[in-house]
């Protein structure tokens, strides 16, 4: 795909990223991460970009949900803790996942996923 196709698809799918993510919650990387690997992006190079589009688009809907009195401060402040910790590990796990196999784990867990939000009552 031409780098001029790039440059036009990528703002649009971000816009498309950060209403998914801001009525979502989840940060938009289970839409990002595709679209990436479609791009050519190794599973590697992908997660590393989408995050950084993922802190972007969590700002802008930090502070509209802010707004909206719709932010646990304590809550996010201890699970982002959490998470920090979590994101040094994975980032290590994944240089030793081969692109191939990253993608079958991804679709396990959105398949997964899926089905929990399904049955859930």
């Amino acid at each position: 795909m031409s780098t001029q196709l790039h440059l036009i698809l990528m703002p649009v799918f971000g816009i498309l990223v950060g209403i998914g993510a801001s009525f979502t919650g989840l940060g938009g990387g289970f839409l990002m991460l595709p679209m990436l690997l479609f791009l050519g992006y190794t599973a590697q190079k992908a997660v590393g970009t989408s995050f950084l589009a993922i802190v972007v688009i969590s700002i802008s809907a930090l502070i509209a949900h802010n707004k909206l009195a719709n932010v646990d401060y304590m809550a996010g402040l201890l699970l982002g803790t959490g998470g920090i910790i979590g994101a040094q590990i994975g980032a290590r796990l994944i240089e030793h996942v081969s692109t191939a196999n990253f993608k079958k784990l991804f679709a396990v867990i959105l398949m997964a996923l899926a089905i929990y939000i399904f049955i859930k009552k």
